[in-house]
């Protein structure tokens, strides 16, 4: 059967000095670092067979795809199944003891983790992100493909496919800054999850991240 390689790449560090949880918001880029391991992804990638490249459409995840695009001389597709998880604390601070976190009225938000009921359900998260994995397989059919998106939706996906609970800790999340979280297809069947970090680890923890 065809083999078809489909890399789920995370955006590189974003500016984010106020250090808030920003989602889908407008206005921001990727840092000076980011943009250096956007690149970093580029010369990885340099000599693999891609045939699309295809980003989320917020800012940072269409920067982080523009180095590997250019280098393979593709245009950038633009796929919303790979945005961002909505979050109802957007735009504010949400480390534990800080901020939302500490204000009652936000309160009613946290009572179910396991959903979870302050954003997109996981299940969501897993069925779009899916959708459009199998959009770009088509895409790329036989060939490489490299998908642009972001910390959550990549780790909720690799739980789904591998069988595991959609609920978890965030502080365990494997899916460093500009991470490669590739899927590999024989046909329509998922036959291996493989993980790379061509720019080094992070913390999954970080704002700005």
């Amino acid at each position: 059967m065809t083999r078809t390689i489909v890399h789920l790449l995370r955006h590189g560090e974003v500016h984010n000095p106020d250090k808030i949880l920003y989602g889908r918001l407008p206005g921001y880029r990727l840092s000076m670092l980011g943009e250096r391991q956007a690149e970093i992804v580029a010369e990885h990638l340099a000599d693999h067979d891609l045939a699309a490249v295809v980003a989320s459409p917020l800012e940072r995840a269409q920067q982080t795809a523009t180095p590997t695009a250019k280098a393979h001389g593709l245009d950038i597709v633009t796929d919303d199944g790979l945005i961002e998880a909505a979050n109802a604390f957007e735009g504010q601070r949400v480390a534990v003891g800080d901020g939302a976190l500490r204000s009652p009225r936000h309160w009613p938000l946290l009572r179910n983790p396991f959903r979870p009921s302050w954003g997109e359900p996981y299940l969501q998260i897993a069925e779009r992100m899916l959708a459009a994995v199998h959009r770009a397989r088509e895409l790329g059919e036989g060939h490489e493909v490299l998908c642009v998106s972001h910390q959550l939706p990549i780790w909720t996906l690799r739980r789904y496919v591998t069988g595991q609970r959609l609920w978890h800790d965030p502080r365990r999340r494997q899916c460093a800054l500009a991470s490669l979280t590739s899927l590999v297809f024989a046909g329509t069947e998922l036959q291996q999850v493989r993980y790379t970090e061509p720019a080094g680890a992070s913390d999954p923890r970080a704002t700005g991240a």
